[in-house]
């Protein structure tokens, strides 16, 4: 059944742009597996959800933010999660995972399993791995290497401001504080200090102080 997930769930990502390519999605499946079992959760919704979590990303980096990934993955997940011989619980709970697994988005994550998947998720964005993201997207839209004379909290989004400190500062500096589980506390808490570790050395280079 995953396996058939998986496939699908993969032709959504021929197109994507490098920082929500389909490497991202395989990397939120592995920390689904690890904090999933720590957790207790349900792992077959948990996988499919993390397989399909991200396949309405497409939509929103090409509408610049207009559209929302999650509400546009979970419409697009829809006709996949029917098919699957899933009790009709574990296809609502893996529409709601998808439907509440965005940082900025309007749905909170109310199962066990929704939790596991929106820290997973978050997880990728911080640490090393989310500091070679952040400034892959900001290659992405066009945005320079830094805007220090530009106010972080007037820069718009896909603008030639939004950064990788920008995004830093506005939301993964944040993440470590948003994780829903014990497992997921663990590693954000490690991942969140290389973060910062880089952005301050980042800063003092830039400025020619290092």
């Amino acid at each position: 059944m995953l396996e058939t997930v998986k496939i699908l769930a993969h032709k959504h990502f021929l197109s994507a742009r490098g920082s929500h390519k389909w490497d991202h999605t395989l990397r939120v499946c592995r920390l689904c597996e690890r904090i999933g079992v720590a957790e207790g959760v349900d792992m077959d919704v948990l996988l499919a959800a993390a397989y399909l979590h991200d396949i309405g990303r497409s939509y929103q980096d090409e509408s610049n933010g207009a559209v929302c990934h999650a509400e546009k993955g979970a419409r697009l997940a829809g006709p996949i999660v029917e098919k699957l011989a899933l009790s009709e619980a574990q296809k609502k709970n893996i529409l709601h995972c998808i439907r509440s697994h965005r940082f900025r988005g309007r749905h909170e994550p109310e199962t066990p399993e929704a939790r596991v998947l929106f820290d997973a998720d978050k997880l990728d964005a911080i640490g090393a791995v989310g500091v070679a993201r952040a400034f892959l997207f900001a290659g992405e839209v066009g945005a320079r290497l830094h805007s220090a004379e530009a106010n972080i909290e007037d820069a718009e989004p896909y603008s030639v401001d939004d950064t990788g400190y920008r995004e830093f500062k506005v939301k993964l500096s944040k993440i470590r504080d948003r994780i829903l589980t014990a497992a997921g506390r663990k590693l954000a808490e490690d991942r969140h200090v290389v973060m910062v570790e880089f952005f301050k050395r980042f800063l003092e280079e830039y400025e020619g102080r290092r």
